[in-house]
Formats: C-alpha cells, sequence, structure tokens
C-alpha cells in the first residue's frame, strides 16, 4: 500500500501549527478508532493517522520530513500501536481530558455486589402468597469509623506512590514504540490512601460482616424459578457508588395431589368404573377447599373437567388461572365372588365386539394441554 503524505492524511498544510496538528490527530482518532468505528478498514486508518502525528508532533522528526520526506524518518523510532490500548488513555495521556469510554479508576465509584438467597415455600404459599422472614449476611459500612477504615481520631494519608489515585503509570519502551501500561497501585491497593492506624472494628476495610434478619413480601403465583428483586439490598458499593441487589430466588414444594402447569393446577381423579359409567357426584379438593364435581354417565378415561378461576393467581395480575380435573377409571383387579357374577351378566348383556379407538388417550391429553 502507498505511503500518503503525513500532512495528507491529517488534513492540514505545512505550515500548521502543533495546536493544529494536535486538533487534526484528536478530530480523526476519534473518528476511526476501532472502539468508536466499526468499519472494516478503520484500524488502517487510525494506525496511519497515529503514524501522521507521531512525526509531524515531534519537531525534529517532522524537520527531517519537511527536508528528505519518508527516507529522513524511516528509522527514528517505532510509532506506538494505539489500536492495542483503552480508548481513554490515548486521549487522557495524549490530551488531558476524559472520554465516555474512559477507563474507570481504581478509586472510582463502584456499585455494590448482588445477592442471592433461595427461599423454599409450599405449595400453598406459592398460590396465595407469604411474608418470610430471611436471613441476610451482608457486609454493612462499619458504625465505629463510618467507612473510612481508619480509627477515629486519625486520617488516611494520601498515598504517595501513586499520589491519590489509586493506579500507577509506567512507560515501557517496545518495538512499536512508547507503551504505557496502567497497573493498581501496590502500596494501597487502589484506594489511593494510606491508612496509618485502622479501625479497631473493621480492621481497615470500612465494611463489617453483619447477619440481618428482613421480612420478604412474597406475592401469590410465584413458582419454581421465580426471582423477586429487593432493590438496595445487596453488598453496600465502593467508593461511594450506589448498592447491590438482593434476588430471592423461590423453590416450590411439591403437592401430594396438585401439579402446576403454568397458571393452571392439574389434579389427577380416579374414578371407578360404577362412577364412570352411571354418573357421581364426588367431592374433590381445591386450593380454596373442597368442592363439588358432577361426574356425567358415561364418562370416559382421560377426561379433563376445567374450574374456572380455581388455578394459580397470575401474577402482576387479578385473573386466576384454572383447575384441569383429568379422570382417571380405575379397573378393579380383586373382584368377589358377587361383583365377578354381576360383571359377567354385564359383559353378556354388551356383547364381545371390538371397536377399534380412533384417538388415544394420551392424544386428547396433548390436545387438552397443548403437547
Amino acid at each position: 500500500m502507498t505511503k500518503r503524505d503525513y500532512y495528507e492524511v491529517l488534513g492540514v498544510n505545512r505550515n500548521a501549527s502543533a495546536e493544529e496538528l494536535k486538533s487534526a490527530f484528536r478530530t480523526l482518532a476519534r473518528k476511526y478508532h476501532p472502539d468508536m468505528n466499526k468499519e472494516a478498514d478503520s484500524e488502517e486508518k487510525f494506525k496511519e493517522i497515529n503514524e501522521a502525528y507521531a512525526i509531524l508532533s515531534d519537531p525534529d522528526k517532522r524537520r527531517a520530513y519537511d527536508q528528505f520526506g519518508f527516507a529522513g524518518v524511516n528509522g527514528a523510532g517505532g510509532v506506538p500501536d494505539w489500536t492495542t490500548m483503552d480508548f481513554a488513555d490515548i486521549f487522557g495521556e495524549f490530551f488531558g481530558f476524559a472520554t465516555g469510554a474512559s477507563r474507570a479508576r481504581q478509586n472510582a465509584p463502584r456499585r455494590g455486589q448482588d445477592l442471592a438467597y433461595t427461599v423454599t415455600l409450599t405449595f400453598e404459599e406459592a398460590i396465595f402468597g407469604v411474608e418470610k422472614e430471611v436471613e441476610i449476611t451482608r457486609d454493612e459500612v462499619c458504625h465505629t469509623c463510618g467507612g473510612k477504615g481508619a480509627e477515629p481520631g486519625s486520617n488516611p494519608a494520601k498515598c504517595s506512590n501513586c499520589a491519590g489515585r489509586g493506579e500507577v503509570r509506567q512507560v515501557r519502551q517496545t518495538f512499536l514504540g512508547s507503551m504505557v501500561q496502567v497497573t493498581t497501585c501496590p502500596v494501597c491497593a487502589g484506594r489511593g490512601e494510606i491508612i496509618s492506624t485502622p479501625c479497631h472494628t473493621c480492621s481497615g476495610r470500612g465494611l463489617e460482616r453483619k447477619t440481618l434478619s428482613k421480612k420478604v413480601a412474597i406475592p401469590g403465583g410465584v413458582d419454581n424459578g421465580t426471582q423477586i428483586r429487593l432493590a438496595g439490598e445487596g453488598q453496600p458499593g465502593i467508593n461511594g457508588g450506589p448498592t447491590g441487589n438482593l434476588y430471592i430466588e423461590i423453590k416450590v414444594k411439591s403437592h401430594k395431589f396438585f401439579r402446576r402447569k403454568e397458571n393452571d393446577i392439574l389434579l389427577d381423579l380416579n374414578i371407578n368404573i360404577a362412577q364412570a359409567a352411571l354418573g357421581a357426584d364426588v367431592e374433590i379438593p381445591t386450593v380454596d377447599g373442597p368442592t363439588k364435581l358432577v361426574i356425567p354417565a358415561g364418562t370416559q378415561p382421560g377426561k379433563v373437567f376445567t374450574l374456572r378461576g380455581k388455578g394459580s393467581p397470575i401474577l402482576r395480575s387479578n385473573a386466576r388461572g384454572d383447575q384441569k380435573v383429568i379422570v382417571n377409571v380405575e379397573i378393579p383387579t380383586r373382584l368377589t365372588d358377587e361383583q365377578r357374577q354381576h360383571l359377567q351378566a354385564l359383559a353378556a348383556s354388551m356383547g364381545t365386539e371390538v371397536k377399534p379407538q380412533e384417538k388415544g388417550f394420551l392424544d386428547a391429553l396433548k390436545e387438552v394441554f397443548g403437547g
């Protein structure tokens, strides 16, 4: 690829001042930095801009370039590859200002971590809601030092190693040129200050571990895996940052009779062949208490009865799901002599003709419950 004239690359004339060069570079670097520009050739353009400015911003190299062209600056020193560095380092180090994409300083405010706890409910508690008391173990701001980490009456001193920044920067010479490496200050561990007299309560952390009891209102209609977010109940923020959140994950115990499918409650009901053939009024359980269900004569196995509004409450709604009652006809495995005689008489009266079933029991269930 043929090199373009450095002045042409930056879009300035040959008499441009140092400030004009800096302004041109700043505009073009922001436009073509790979973190800001996702076009395929942005990285190559950015490297070209870096090279042009690295030469023209150095008075000696610029003088050699003006006199001898590219031949005058060949071997004059490597050009930093700024694409491997953080976007903020480029503008912060080069121009002394920060950008929206800047690296968060070690002592900048940071949000606290989120906490998660699991609460186990009975089936009925999950349906109707309940208030549960949970024990939360988390850090709290130290009541003795107020989070400063220093013993009351003493004050932290600014770290002399990093000048209070919480980070140190080292310039390394590589075959690409000068590279700036930013690391956490090893002396103050990123705090930016040294505590000579640590607080006797928190040992200088500024935080103390506590176990708290908190009442949590769990709404009706939650199910396995439901999460409830309690804003601001997590770990405290760092350096004045916001507190994290507490997430309560719900686990529901299985029930002796009921099953759950989204907002519907399912109940398997066994009836005998006489009840299925002749019909019957039976009492069945619901989460609201016992209720009567009319079994019509001739009810077949797999028949599903729907009790409207007897299911689970729907979260963030006043509505409820339904209760589905799936009928199973029990075939007796042991008969008395009298029962056997009655059934034999019934069999003789009904004949022995066999009729293939057009739709199976499982197919019928799939239609009811959507596969």
